[in-house]
């Protein structure tokens, strides 16, 4: 009945047939399309089949009411998405927040619709971090958190609490969610530029001081050595070692490898956990050296182009199962992975994470350029690499100050 498009969004009123109620009715629902996800907003009112059929041509008082009432809804919808449209920031996230705006929606609401969102585009580590985030937002602040509530006193006091159980580390996380759900609605005019609680000079968010164990070489070159009579365990070794080799790529990418990735000698791919949030997307080339193909003839599928380098996928899985069947991997390799430190006395525990760490400060410690290690690893900026390489910088420190009493 009522239909509009824009930019590659379609907007149509809708008798949303999929839920029947008790009645007999089903709920007239605004229907918005964009980039093959489709999202249904309430109107409030319900029909049956006939009325609907009916009511644009009705003389019926209240059908005509409720024609009326359908007509302001989907103007609402419509005249929020030209607004985002005008300024290229249409997102469902955004038109969310807006449309929350005349609503009276909670920053809860609005946490939940982007939690959907993140689920429908097969995001499931950064849905799962957030609907974490939702959870202890609900522990200190209830299930009715209005925008206008957060201010700078607020953050500090959610950060006081949150701290009984949490880490700086998991609290700059759970607060950059935070941030993202208020700059939308500062973007979206939601709140008032005066009313944007974080940045300098208001609520600035901590970062913590992790660091990120890596082995020495000599660890490495004990466990590239390592022998077992256990194929099960030689064959995690292996993995972890191609995580090394292969620029210490994430598990998730490793399991997404297919034989088509391999071009001119060289495993090209891009992050996963970064190709959607940044407009460069940065394809990271490893060469196929002895050591990866050896990992991959004895432990991969057979070559084909279409096929996965590794037997962990089929192609047929939904997001959620391949987050499960990745988590699955890293769980055994970093099982065995510590029976092999606790075969050969290193005393840190080795994960699929110490693989990654330990290739960026190798190079490190080999003289690499600390730019090229960052666009090896497929990071956006070298602050993260620095994170990556505190070990080594601690490493250095040490030595330094061994410098100082030469003279003894």
């Amino acid at each position: 009945m009522y239909n509009y498009r824009r930019d590659g969004i379609t907007i149509a009123a809708v008798l949303d047939n999929r839920t029947k109620r008790a009645d007999g009715n089903y709920p007239v629902r605004i229907r918005v399309n964009h980039n093959r996800v489709r999202k249904y907003l309430p109107t409030g009112k319900n029909l049956t089949q006939e009325e609907w059929d009916n009511l644009s041509n009705t003389r019926n008082r209240t059908l005509s009411d409720i024609r009326k009432s359908i007509e302001e809804s989907f103007y609402v919808v419509k005249e929020n998405i030209d607004a985002l449209c005008q300024k290229g920031d249409f997102s469902f996230s955004s038109l969310d927040t807006r449309l929350g705006n005349g609503s009276g929606e909670s920053v809860n609401k609005v946490l939940e619709a982007k939690i959907k969102q993140l689920d429908a585009e097969g995001r499931i580590g950064t849905k799962d971090l957030n609907q974490n985030t939702l959870f202890i937002l609900e522990e200190f602040g209830g299930r009715n958190i209005p925008f206008d509530i957060i201010t700078v006193a607020w953050l500090k006091r959610c950060e006081a609490f949150w701290t009984k159980t949490k880490n700086t580390t998991s609290i700059g996380m759970h607060m950059r969610n935070l941030r993202a759900i208020m700059n939308e609605a500062k973007r979206t005019g939601v709140i008032k530029d005066s009313q944007y609680p974080f940045g300098r000079g208001k609520y600035e968010i901590k970062t913590g001081d992790s660091i990120k164990k890596a082995l020495s070489i000599d660890h490495i070159k004990q466990i590239y050595h390592f022998t077992h009579f256990s194929e099960t365990l030689l064959k995690y070794r292996d993995l972890w070692l191609f995580i090394y080799f292969c620029n210490g790529l994430n598990v998730a990418d490793m399991v997404k490898l297919k034989y088509s990735d391999i071009i001119d000698d060289e495993i090209c791919f891009v992050r996963q956990k970064t190709c959607r949030t940044t407009k460069n997307i940065k394809r990271i080339r490893v060469p196929l050296n002895d050591d990866l193909q050896n990992v991959i003839s004895k432990w991969g599928n057979p070559p084909s182009v279409n096929s996965y380098i590794f037997p962990y996928l089929n192609g047929i899985e939904t997001p959620n199962q391949q987050k499960v069947r990745t988590r699955d991997i890293i769980k055994r390799i970093n099982k065995y992975m510590n029976l092999v430190a606790r075969e050969l006395g290193i005393k840190d525990n080795i994960t699929t994470y110490t693989a990654r760490h330990s290739y960026a400060t190798t190079l490190k410690r080999s003289g690499a350029n600390i730019a090229y290690i960052s666009e090896s690893l497929g990071h956006n900026d070298l602050s993260t690499t620095e994170h990556y390489l505190a070990s080594f910088e601690r490493e250095e420190r040490e030595k330094n100050a061994q410098l100082l009493t030469q003279f003894l």
